[in-house]
């Protein structure tokens, strides 16, 4: 018998499919002999093969045990030469030839049952250029996603949509950070089309490195560039201060005076107070109160500096005269005139004193020289009301009733810079500690406006509108804050941030203008006085060394207490 006729129903493939399957028997003659090892040819011959690619072949049931028990007689019936393990009603192969391009060749074939076993000897060989493959390729649609709640669900139409409609966004915004912003791209694709265009869940992340524009998109989240995020940080909160003052001091006589300057906190931790004709020491480490000087019955005081090293003190009074006293031993140390009426400001730097008057001039006095003054300074056209020397003692701003703010240097006798923007008298100026050359002022009651100047270019920086009369400005030297008391209309102590000018708080307990202002050596504290004759100890600042909300400390007790 020849080993053709056992061949002959099938067309043999370009390559063959199984040269030793574990699964197939060996075909064996009906005389159960075997087949001989080599053809005619000398070549090896195949056990079977297979003209197309077979899905996945089962393991032996019970059925394919029984066919492995038939007879030869019947399988010489059937016409097909098959392997032990099948039989003919388990196998059908449809060609290739009516299929689409585009459909995957894990799904060209199928098992089905057929009625005829003859069809198959009439199946052509499949075309050369179909697709086929050994390999077993899962079809992404019937991956368990609903089980993680990750798929789209269309909602039914006309349904109600849920209150809140947050859901559907958080769910989205799951999904993109899980698996990519493009994730909805493909798990949204319709029912039916087996997954055919969907991308392999399992590929490689693709590297989106021009950004996403989508709202969705995880860099909204996550900030995976190495820039920098200001607007993830938490703002702190406002810093609080107390709303109350933590001391009280009468100050009776204390004069309701706008031009007047007659409160001073030395660096020594001594606060002097003029009241009427006499000044008065108050020491804030022991609260003890002492009377410096009496200017008499016909006299009184109008203005009162310490000097930076806080032993000596200046008393310009009603006549014109500016006198220099030694504090610790309250005595007089000189007396200098030059002025015609009152002196109603004084301002020390490191060796010159200035004095401005009624008189619209400005004395610079010189301890160290025999004469009255060394300079005078002509600017001003109505009465000088505000002096303050820069830190570098470089500069000295002055402001008057004239509404005007001039600043001068040691060179010259003209004023180097004429800002003319108040429409008030100029009382409250104050040099920046942390920025050289920046100046503050504030006018009355017909300006209402602190402005902050650059003296180097002459520029007007910015400006804010208070609302009332500024009365005096005072920088703090532990941050870039500035403190403004005011008159009419409200009467009120405000804290302002620089240079947001942002409101850091406002104080009211006057029942008056606020005319004086003085800080603390250590820069935490202020005191404020008011026509109503007394004084108030603020805590508006925080420590140099701990910036944390200002608290109330013990060293004073509460309530009230006489100067005098």
């Amino acid at each position: 018998m020849k080993n053709d006729r056992w061949l002959q129903p099938f067309t043999v493939p370009p390559a063959p499919f199984l040269y030793n399957c574990p699964e197939i028997r060996p075909l064996q003659t009906p005389s159960d002999s075997p087949l001989p090892e080599r053809n005619a040819t000398g070549r090896k011959t195949p056990l079977c093969f297979f003209p197309a690619v077979l899905s996945k072949i089962p393991p032996p049931s019970e059925n394919q045990n029984a066919n492995q028990k038939m007879d030869p007689q019947a399988r010489r019936k059937s016409g097909l030469n098959l392997p032990a393990g099948m039989n003919e009603t388990s196998l059908r192969l449809d060609t290739l030839a009516n299929q689409s391009p585009s459909v995957s060749s894990s799904s060209a074939f199928r098992v089905t049952s057929v009625s005829s076993p003859r069809a198959i000897s009439s199946l052509s060989s499949p075309s050369k250029t179909s697709v086929c493959s050994d390999r077993f390729i899962p079809c992404r649609s019937a991956s368990r996603l609903h089980t993680f709640g990750l798929l789209d669900k269309p909602a039914a139409a006309g349904s109600p949509a849920k209150e809140g409609g947050g859901n559907e966004t958080y769910a989205r915004l799951l999904k993109c950070e899980l698996f990519g912003s493009d994730f909805g791209s493909f798990t949204s694709s319709p029912a039916g089309s087996g997954g055919l265009g969907s991308p392999n869940m399992l590929r490689f992340k693709t590297d989106h490195s021009g950004g996403s524009n989508s709202p969705y998109s995880p860099s909204i989240l996550r900030q995976d560039s190495g820039s920098s995020n200001e607007g993830s940080t938490p703002t702190k909160p406002p810093r609080k201060v107390p709303k109350t003052p933590h001391k009280v001091l009468d100050a009776p006589s204390l004069q309701d005076d706008f031009y007047l300057n007659v409160v001073d906190w030395s660096s020594q931790n001594v606060l002097a107070v003029g009241l009427g004709t006499c000044v008065y020491l108050w020491s804030a480490s022991n609260s003890r109160v002492t009377k410096l000087c009496d200017l008499g019955p016909n006299d009184s005081v109008c203005s009162v500096q310490w000097t930076r090293e806080g032993s000596y003190i200046s008393v310009g009074t009603h006549f014109g005269q500016v006198q220099v006293w030694d504090g610790t031993q309250c005595k007089r140390v000189r007396t200098m005139g030059g002025h015609q009426t009152r002196t109603g400001v004084l301002a020390w730097n490191s060796r010159i004193l200035a004095s401005g008057s009624r008189d619209r001039n400005i004395l610079q006095h010189d301890l160290r020289v025999p004469s009255d003054f060394v300079s005078k300074l002509v600017g001003h056209k109505s009465e000088v009301c505000g002096l303050k020397w820069s830190h570098d003692d470089k500069q000295l701003a002055s402001g008057g009733n004239d509404n005007q703010l001039l600043v001068w240097n040691q060179q010259s006798q003209q004023p180097i810079l004429k800002l003319t923007e108040h429409t008030a008298a100029v009382k409250a100026i104050a040099w920046s500690p942390h920025q050289s050359g920046l100046l503050a002022s504030g006018g009355g009651t017909a300006d209402r406006c602190i402005r902050f100047w650059n003296t180097t270019t002459g520029s007007q920086l910015n400006h804010i509108d208070t609302g009332s009369q500024v009365c005096n400005l005072a920088w703090s030297k532990n941050v870039n804050e500035l403190v403004s008391t005011h008159g009419y209309s409200q009467n009120q102590i405000m804290v302002w941030k620089y240079p947001s000018l942002s409101k850091v708080a406002t104080l009211t307990g006057h029942s008056l203008r606020v005319l004086y202002l003085a800080m603390s050596p250590d820069g935490q504290t202020i005191v404020t006085g008011a026509g109503d004759e007394t004084l108030r100890f603020w805590n508006v600042f925080p420590s140099m060394k701990a910036p944390a909300p200002v608290k109330d400390t013990g060293l004073w007790s509460l309530g009230r207490t006489h100067i005098r």
